[in-house]
């Protein structure tokens, strides 16, 4: 009986032993700043701040983009994230000017931590774990909340100011203007970014997708105005028990995602794929946000390099993996595209390459790719002509 992703993942952090602090209904901290909206109920969701039992400067512990150029451990990116608490009220998307939408606001436009006092209605229980979103620690409904006052990134309030800028190209705009991924993503959750009163909340998986998604149909155009490339190129990296492999292929833009988990629970061996041809795909992806993280990584780098491909990336979870959010996909691949490439004459010494480094064997992703083999066959018609 075969299992989908979401299944598999829901069943895989359902049985991660993962403990956070234990807390009062009081709590004083630092928010790095960082806030989190909820996609349950919606229109109506659970919107609300995240805050460390910690003072001072917590800014590391909501900056994905810098764990894996940093090095960081998976305990302690995990270690980080169980140490901030999640409160939540709930904030109807379109209500963006009641006083307590302004309090998330202020955070999520902020530009340095901000100290935070909490009530809560209970103490903060649990934890959360996904694919989509980073981890964070125990939640509880907010009695009552208050911060100092910060400063805003100038880009952020520069966007928030403009009302006559469509949420699409206000993310360009900051992502141009070097405002990190994250800090796009939260403008947009709060309601920050798009046309008057056009603009809502943004539940945060929704927001990250939103932003990988918008990045990298602006990169694909320019992609397709570069000259492709004229062998075939490996581009591998590995961290937090993850291995990926880029496959650039001398063709026009197409591109596949295969990702294998590999005895992260017990034996098993799950493969699952999705792909997209010369046109843009329009349903969502069932394998999730990664599919547009990876997306947005690849082109990114084309585009810096002037260059145009087709790209099938493959994924190996090992055991240990500990889903983090699609922020692992993103930087792992941008990563990988900035090592130097292997350069192979022909697909068959690229994927053979390939297979030296990965546990499963290549051909079980094989078997699931349909680039591979629409490619190889092309090829081989192409040179039968001559």
């Amino acid at each position: 009986m075969s299992i989908g992703k979401g299944a598999y993942l829901r069943a895989l952090t359902a049985g991660m032993p993962m403990r956070s602090r234990e807390l009062g209904r009081d709590l004083e901290g630092s928010s790095p700043p960082s806030v989190f909206v909820g996609a349950w109920n919606y229109p109506k969701v659970y919107a609300g701040p995240m805050i460390a039992p910690l003072h001072g400067d917590t800014s590391i512990m909501d900056m994905p983009e810098s764990w894996i150029p940093s090095n960081l451990k998976q305990e302690e990116i995990i270690g980080y994230r169980m140490d901030l608490v999640r409160g939540k009220k709930i904030n109807h998307v379109k209500d963006l000017e009641t006083p307590y939408a302004e309090t998330l606001r202020e955070i999520a436009l902020s530009n340095a931590s901000l100290e935070s006092e909490a009530k809560f209605g209970h103490s903060p229980q649990g934890c959360s774990f996904g694919e989509e979103h980073t981890p964070f620690g125990p939640s509880a409904p907010l009695e009552s909340f208050r911060m100092e006052t910060g400063r805003w990134e100038p880009h952020l309030e520069k966007a928030f100011d403009d009302t006559d800028l469509p949420a699409n190209e206000a993310i360009l705009r900051l992502y141009e203007d070097g405002v990190p991924f994250t800090g796009i993503q939260k403008a947009l959750s709060v309601g920050t970014l798009g046309m008057g009163r056009g603009r809502r909340m943004v539940p945060t998986r929704w927001a990250i997708t939103a932003c990988d998604t918008a990045i990298g149909d602006r990169m694909l155009e320019r992609v397709r105005q570069n000259s492709l490339i004229d062998t075939f190129q490996v581009r591998e990296f590995s961290s937090l028990h993850n291995h990926y492999a880029v496959l650039l292929m001398p063709t026009g833009w197409q591109y596949e995602w295969i990702e294998a988990f590999l005895q992260v629970m017990g034996r098993e061996e799950l493969v699952f794929s999705d792909w997209e041809g010369h046109s843009k795909k329009r349903e969502y992806s069932p394998v999730g946000g990664c599919y547009y993280s990876c997306k947005m990584a690849v082109l990114e780098a084309l585009a810096r390099e002037g260059r145009q491909a087709g790209a099938i990336v493959l994924r190996e979870a090992r055991k240990g993996y500990v889903p983090l959010g699609v922020f692992n996909v993103r930087e792992n691949v941008r990563q990988a595209m900035q090592q130097p490439p292997r350069v192979f004459e022909g697909m068959a010494e690229a994927i053979s390459y390939i297979s030296t480094n990965m546990t499963l064997p290549m051909e079980r992703f094989v078997g699931e790719s349909t680039l591979l083999d629409e490619c190889r066959r092309e090829r081989q018609t192409t040179l039968s002509m001559f």
